[in-house]
């Protein structure tokens, strides 16, 4: 089982970027994904999750800017950010639970994590 992360890279404050999510081995149809993020020096920390049946919830810093959504022909999630910040900057991360809702925000809940992808803006 893999998840693959892309689409990072670096951007100035007020851009966007798409970030996908390939899953290979398995199908997560099924499964709530997530992405997470970690700056240097923090926490990992949550971003956004979106459940088996569509529904999202989002992080209070990102709420309004960035959208989740998923593709389960495809086995892939996305992340569209807007708008970004210079605090946006992190390592982010795609995560697939084992169930088809999570029950809380922590990265402990997630069973396969991808590889992570750099988002950098810059002031």
């Amino acid at each position: 089982v893999q998840l693959q992360a892309s689409g990072g890279g670096l951007v100035q404050a007020g851009g966007s970027l798409r970030l996908s999510c390939a899953a290979s081995g398995r199908s997560f149809s099924r499964n709530a994904m997530g992405w997470f993020r970690q700056a240097p020096g923090k926490e990992r920390e949550f971003v956004a999750v979106i459940r088996w049946s569509g529904g999202s919830t989002y992080s209070d810093s990102v709420e309004g800017r960035f959208s989740i959504s998923r593709d389960n022909a495809k086995n892939t999630v996305n992340l569209q950010m807007n708008d970004l910040k210079p605090e946006d900057t992190s390592v982010y991360y795609c995560a697939a639970a084992a169930g088809a809702v999570v029950l809380g925000f922590r990265p402990g809940l997630y069973e396969y994590w991808g590889q992570g992808t750099l988002v950098t803006v810059s002031s």
